[in-house]
C-alpha cells in the first residue's frame, strides 16, 4: 500500500515538472518571436512619393519646412537645375553627410535624381543608417513639370562656415531691425517687396559669390531667384532661416 502511495506521488512530481518544463519553452519561444517581430516593425522602409506631391510640398512655403528634399545627383547636374528647396548630397557623399544630416533622423526626408534609380540607392543608405521617415520621390527626367532653379541652397553649418570665414556678398532680407540686432558682416538689407532694387546694391563682377539669408529661407529664396535673373552665377540661399537655427555667428 505504502509502496503504491510513493510510486504516485513520484508520477505526479514527474508530470508536474514536465507541464512547468512545456510553459517555459513556450514562454520562451513567445518572448523570442514578439522581439523579432519588434525589430522587424521598427526598421522603417523607403517610401515612394509622385511627382506632382513633390511639387506641391516644394510650392507651399510653410508645408516646405516639414521635409528635408535631397538631390543626390552630381553638383553639375544640380548646378543646370534642381527643386527649389532642394539641398545637394551626391549619392556617392550619401554616408559621409550622415552626420550633417543627423537632426532629421525622425523628421521627413525626401530623395530625388533623374530617374529614381540614384535616390533608391541613397534612401535605402539612410534607413541603414536610422532615418525613420525616408521617401524616394520621382525624378526630373519622369516628371518633367517640377519648377527647377539654379541657386544652391544650404543648411546651418555650411551657411555658418560661409559666415565664419566671410568670403562672399551677404544679402540679408530680414525686418530692419532684425537686421539691426546682428547680421553678416557687410551685408546688405533688402526687403522682399524692394527686390527691384536689388541691382544698384549687387557687386560688379557677376561671379562674386553671393548667399542670401532670412527667417525660413523663404524670403531669401525669392531674392536669390532674382540675383539669378539678374545674371548672377555664384548664388546660394540659407535653407535654415534664422528662425529655424538661433545660433548662427555673425
Amino acid at each position: 500500500m505504502k509502496t503504491n502511495k510513493i510510486f504516485a506521488i513520484l508520477c505526479a512530481s514527474a508530470l508536474a515538472l514536465t507541464i512547468t518544463g512545456c510553459s517555459s519553452s513556450s514562454s520562451t519561444s513567445t518572448t523570442s518571436t514578439n522581439n523579432s517581430s519588434s525589430t522587424e516593425t521598427a526598421k522603417a522602409t523607403v517610401k515612394e512619393m509622385k511627382g506632382e506631391d513633390l511639387a506641391k510640398i516644394q510650392a507651399d512655403d510653410k508645408e516646405k519646412e516639414k521635409y528635408l528634399v535631397i538631390d543626390v545627383r552630381s553638383k553639375e547636374e544640380y548646378n543646370a537645375g534642381h527643386l527649389k528647396h532642394a539641398i545637394n548630397i551626391a549619392v556617392a557623399d550619401t554616408k559621409a553627410n550622415i552626420e550633417k544630416i543627423s537632426g532629421w533622423k525622425e523628421k521627413p526626408v525626401i530623395l530625388y535624381c533623374n530617374s529614381g534609380k540614384k535616390s533608391k540607392e541613397a534612401a535605402d543608405i539612410l534607413v541603414a543608417e536610422g532615418f525613420k521617415d525616408v521617401t524616394n520621390a520621382q525624378g526630373v527626367k519622369e516628371y518633367t513639370s517640377y519648377e527647377l532653379v539654379k541657386y544652391a541652397n544650404v543648411l546651418a553649418a555650411d551657411f555658418q562656415k560661409a559666415l565664419t570665414e566671410g568670403k562672399g556678398f551677404f544679402v540679408d532680407v530680414r525686418k530692419a531691425e532684425d537686421f539691426e540686432k546682428g547680421h553678416a558682416k557687410d551685408a546688405i538689407n533688402i526687403q522682399v517687396e524692394e527686390l527691384d532694387k536689388l541691382a544698384e546694391k549687387l557687386p560688379a563682377d557677376k561671379a562674386t559669390p553671393i548667399y542670401t539669408y532670412c527667417y525660413s529661407g523663404n524670403r531669401s529664396a525669392k531674392a536669390a531667384q532674382k540675383i539669378v535673373d539678374l545674371g548672377y552665377t555664384n548664388v546660394t540661399n540659407a535653407l535654415d532661416g534664422t528662425k529655424e537655427y538661433k545660433d548662427y555667428k555673425f
